[in-house]
């Protein structure tokens, strides 16, 4: 396992969901841009609380950088092509709000 930073977009809306002990957790997929304008697919799951809450207010498509554990994996796409995925464990996550609209600039 690899300690990491990732950021991307959200790929789908965050998922909370209970294991059968009653501890809740989200999951969440993500796309990470690589620098050769490619995508790699984030699968993430979160046991923390602030984590989980900070995804449950992102949708898809929204920002975000999270901090975690990685293991690389390898999936098949529907045409038989190998590619690239990261699995996280999400320990933090930086959401960058918008700004307050505080109405017109004053002089």
């Amino acid at each position: 396992m690899i300690d990491g930073i990732v950021a991307g977009r959200l790929h789908t809306d965050a998922e909370q969901r209970v294991d059968k002990f009653g501890k809740a957790f989200t999951v969440v997929k993500m796309k990470a841009s690589t620098g050769e304008g490619e995508s790699v697919l984030v699968n993430v799951i979160a046991f923390d609380g602030a984590c989980q809450d900070a995804l449950r207010r992102l949708r898809e498509g929204d920002a975000v950088a999270l901090a975690g554990t990685l293991t690389p994996r390898v999936w098949t796409d529907k045409q038989g092509n190998a590619r690239p995925a990261l699995d996280m464990v999400a320990h933090r996550a930086l959401v960058t709000e918008a700004p307050l609209d505080t109405g017109p600039a004053q002089d």
